[in-house]
């Protein structure tokens, strides 16, 4: 555990100082900002809508559970759970950290912002991706450079946002997975056929 966590902050150094730049100093607070993608979310909403009339309503439900859920298993189960400190206050790492935005009071462990993106991008991607295949790396990697900025800006350590990140994922695939159950309400009205497995 202390070889562990000894790397990890090792990471956290090298990603918060070493990869220091001007163009990332000056994007990085704002991306990973949950304010900035508002736009996003409502275009994400009139899309929905436009393209599947009421069911587009229970899409955009089904994206709020995902979050939702991630959100209580990053903030209520996982932060109290493991109590530790931000990187930016610890009073050990302190004078490691460059902050780039408030700190917070949280605690570190797991990053709320890697779950619940993680868990917005994995929906859409087992969903969405299934009528629109290009969603998935525009979406992942949305997800990864928000929970990058996280470590980027001071607040979060790698094993933060990894760990929210496999949250989140695995939140939004088990929702997405339930909500294609439901036909009357799924985007999709027929499940894809499961991949064959060739003989051996």
């Amino acid at each position: 555990m202390t070889t562990l966590l000894s790397l990890d902050e090792s990471l956290f150094y090298f990603i918060n100082t070493q990869l220091q730049n001007g163009v990332m100093d000056a994007i990085m607070p704002w991306w990973r900002d949950k304010e900035t993608w508002f736009p996003l979310y409502i275009i994400i909403l009139l899309f929905s809508v436009y393209r599947f009339k009421w069911k587009g309503l229970f899409f955009v439900l089904a994206i709020g559970l995902s979050t939702g859920l991630s959100d209580l298993a990053s903030s209520k189960v996982m932060k109290p759970s493991f109590e530790r400190l931000r990187p930016c206050n610890d009073p050990a790492m302190e004078e490691k950290v460059r902050l780039l935005v408030g700190c917070g009071k949280a605690y570190s462990f797991t990053s709320s912002h890697a779950a619940n993106h993680f868990a917005i991008a994995t929906f859409i991607v087992f969903t969405l991706g299934l009528i629109y295949p290009g969603l998935k790396w525009p979406f992942y990697f949305w997800a990864f450079s928000i929970s990058l900025g996280q470590v980027y800006v001071g607040v979060h350590y790698p094993t933060d946002v990894i760990v929210g990140g496999l949250i989140g994922w695995t939140i939004g695939y088990l929702v997405a997975k339930a909500y294609l159950r439901v036909l009357a309400i799924s985007i999709i009205s027929k499940q894809p056929p499961e991949p064959s497995v060739p003989a051996a």
